[in-house]
């Protein structure tokens, strides 16, 4: 429940997973088919390389130049396209489910992580995905006094440890305190060496 307009509770119901994998796949196929570069991100691009599936949306990142561009094909195709206040995303409606367009990175350039980004096969569909090592960066620079859960974050860092480049996320969090603190705990742990 949350609070809504004038103190009224209203019920918020979360999409299934099945609801969150069929838009995923849709978006996905649309923009394959748009053109520009993008990348599966966020809690179904861990997934898709090894972590455990803990996605309450579907997120994918996209250059800012380009946003425009694939707004106006999304909305030929019939897909409803929101613009929040938020000056970094944009919002796709399908099948009930939310579907965010980033088209801002933490710790890394759009243009060389979009580069960088493996193509996998996700529920059935051939779809670029952010490396293991531009996720954790994001993920661990994400991390501050508003939002530290780690619970949420150790399961995916544990379980990509192996396909990150630590040293580079090392750089790229530096000066980040929630983030360093996160690799010194991965660190004593012994999650990371």
């Amino acid at each position: 429940m949350r609070t809504g307009l004038q103190g009224t509770q209203v019920r918020v119901t979360e999409p299934t997973s099945e609801a969150l994998r069929e838009s995923l796949k849709r978006v996905a196929v649309a923009l394959k088919e748009i053109g520009h570069p993008y990348a599966l991100t966020g809690g179904y691009a861990a997934w898709a390389l090894g972590a455990p599936e803990n996605a309450h949306d579907v997120d994918f990142l996209v250059h800012p130049d380009d946003v425009g561009a694939i707004v106006e094909r999304l909305h030929e195709r019939g897909l409803e396209v929101e613009h929040p206040p938020e000056d970094w995303l944009v919002k796709v409606r399908t099948d009930g489910v939310v579907v965010d367009l980033l088209h801002r990175a933490n710790g890394f350039d759009i243009t060389e992580g979009l580069a960088r980004a493996d193509t996998l096969h996700v529920l059935s569909v051939e779809m670029a995905v952010l490396s293991a090592t531009d996720l954790v960066t994001e993920k661990l620079l994400a991390l501050d006094e508003h939002y530290c859960d780690l619970s949420a974050v150790l399961p995916t860092l544990r379980a990509l440890r192996e396909k990150v480049d630590w040293e580079v996320v090392r750089e790229r969090s530096a000066g980040a305190p929630f983030a360093e603190a996160t690799v010194l705990l991965l660190e004593r742990l012994e999650v990371i060496g």
